[in-house]
Order: structure tokens, then sequence, then C-alpha cells
């Protein structure tokens, strides 16, 4: 593991040069990795929409025991209301609060990685195994795009598409992440613009199908992007999707929620093949430094939010993408 500045600073240099690179910060920007050439190596195992060191595995078995032990509502509550509270005064408008769910699995983190189904996965061994289907941004051909996901809902409902993108307080969330994705690009990026306003994408899980609702907000980069790749990132940082509006307050507001770090759990990790990035924010996380290890999951909070539906929705994002 590297600091999170020497990454940046060779992010610049392989930009520059046009030398692929994959690599992974964490959501505190303290440490992180760099894998020059990383289509030569297979110690950290990565699938990137394709772009991958690692071929497909056949699985010998549908069987597997994946069992969870989520902190209970009372627990989840005393969060909540230190959430709840600083919204009410202002603070924030909307705040991304997580928690840490133990769990037991006789599948290694390898297993996982490879029969997971997700736009994006890394396996980084001791550390962390992710699937997420949630992009932080890509640029192509000096296009910056973002598509961040806020509103999740089980596929099983009736008129489940109409009911979230009906809801209020859904409704009132993603508009805030959007404002707040849109500001960000605007730090870095001309011309930003929605191209995309909520749409859903259907996610298969353990725990039977869900929707996700995204967006996607595109701007342009000047020319020579490639030369500052890590100082655009790192001014991006962190995901405004995975951390709330507005972002300084906000974080110091999940600090005192959450009482601890959370390490690469919503950070992010991607790629540069030499013409075009593409990152993705890492949430479906498994913590592989805890013992037993630990899932992280988490959910948009605002002053309309219920403290059941948000217990029940963090604790239904704990599943395998299989």
């Amino acid at each position: 593991m590297k600091k999170a500045e020497e990454i940046i600073r060779m992010m610049n240099q392989a930009g520059a040069e046009g030398s692929p690179f994959v690599f992974g910060l964490d959501f505190e920007l303290c440490r992180g990795f760099f894998i020059p050439n990383p289509l030569k190596q297979q110690e950290v195992l990565f699938d990137f929409r394709g772009f991958s060191n690692c071929r497909p595995r056949a699985t010998t078995s549908s069987m597997y025991r994946f069992d969870k032990y989520p902190e209970t509502q009372a627990e989840y509550a005393r969060r909540f209301s230190i959430i709840r509270e600083g919204l009410l005064r202002g603070d924030s408008f909307l705040t991304n609060l997580t928690i840490q769910t133990p769990i037991e699995t006789d599948l290694s983190p390898e297993e996982i990685f490879h029969r997971s189904d997700a736009l994006y996965k890394v396996y980084v061994p001791g550390t962390f195994v992710c699937f997420s289907p949630e992009r932080f941004v890509k640029i192509k051909e000096s296009v910056i795009s973002s598509n961040p996901m806020k509103g999740t809902i089980d596929a099983h409902i009736p008129d489940a598409e109409t009911k979230i993108l009906s809801d209020y307080k859904e409704l009132s969330e993603h508009y805030t992440i959007v404002d707040l994705i849109r500001n960000d690009l605007s730090m870095v990026a001309t011309q930003v613009r929605v191209e995309r306003f909520r749409y859903i994408d259907r996610i298969e899980t353990s725990n039977g199908p869900i929707l996700e609702v995204s967006s996607e907000i595109k701007g342009n980069l000047p020319s020579d992007w490639k030369n500052r790749l890590g100082e655009i990132i790192r001014t991006l940082l962190p995901a405004g999707s995975i951390s709330g509006a507005p972002k300084e307050a906000t974080l110091k507001l999940i600090r005192r929620a959450e009482a601890a770090p959370r390490g690469f759990y919503t950070g992010i990790s991607g790629y540069f093949d030499g013409k075009s990035f593409d990152s993705a924010v890492l949430i479906r996380f498994i913590d592989l430094e805890s013992s037993p290890y630990v899932y992280r999951s988490g959910g948009g909070i605002t002053v309309n939010s219920s403290l059941k539906d948000e217990y029940n929705e963090v604790v239904k994002k704990v599943y395998l993408p299989f």
C-alpha cells in the first residue's frame, strides 16, 4: 500500500505518458494501491466492464453458505438519530450512513470475486473484495461522465418501478445527488449537463432482484486532461453519492455517527488503458481485514427518511450478486 498523495502523483505521470494502470484510493484519502501494467500481474484481480486480468471460471456448485449478523434496529437508531439531528439543524441536506455487518461464508474471497455478476469487480487479497454496480467517473475523448446511483427497491414489489420513481423522499434525495455531482464536475469540466435523469437498472442478488435508480451527468475536459489525471480525480473525492451534501459539513456528521474510518469502503478503484479512464465507487464491499469478515452497506438519509425503512434497506443490501 502507498500513501494517497504518492498515488495521485503516479496517476499524473502515467496519464501524461499514456501508460496503463489500475489503482485504488480509500475514503479518507490516506492510502491506496497503484499497479502499472496491470494486465501482466495476477496478485490483484479486477474486471472493470470487461477490462480484466482474469478469465471467467466455471462454478462447480450453486450451493453455498452466506450468513449475516446485522446490528439491531435499536443500534442503528442511535446513529440514525445523530444524522437526523444534523439534518434538522441544516448541517446537511443528505447524508450517507453506513453500517458494518459480520458475515460467515464457506466461499473464499476469490470465489466470491469470480462468481459475482457486477459491472466493476476488484479483489485485493487480505484487504477487500468488491462487486460494485456504480460508476464514479469515466473519461473518454475529453468527456467526463458520472452515473450516481441513489434509490433502491425490491423488484418483487408490485409496480416497483413506478413506486420508486414517484416516491417523494427518493426523488428529493436523487435531485440532491445530481445537483452535487453536477457541481463537482463543474470544478474540473465545462458545459456540464444532465444527459439522463433517473433511469432504472435491475440487479440480481442472492436476496432476489432489486431496482436501482441512476442518472448520467457529463462535462468537457481540457485536451491535456491526461497530464492532470490524478489531480482531477482528487478534486472530485470523496464521491458525492456515498457522502452527501454539502460535503464538508456532511463528512463531519458521518464521522460522528459512524465513529470509525471507512477505509477502502466507499473509496474508488479503476483503470487507465493509456487512452481512456473508468472508475467505480467501492460499494457492495466485504472487508477482509476484519475477523470475521465484515460486509459494509449504507444508504442516503434525508429529513423525510423513515428509521425502519432505512434500516431494512441497509440490511437488504448485504448480499452476494449471484
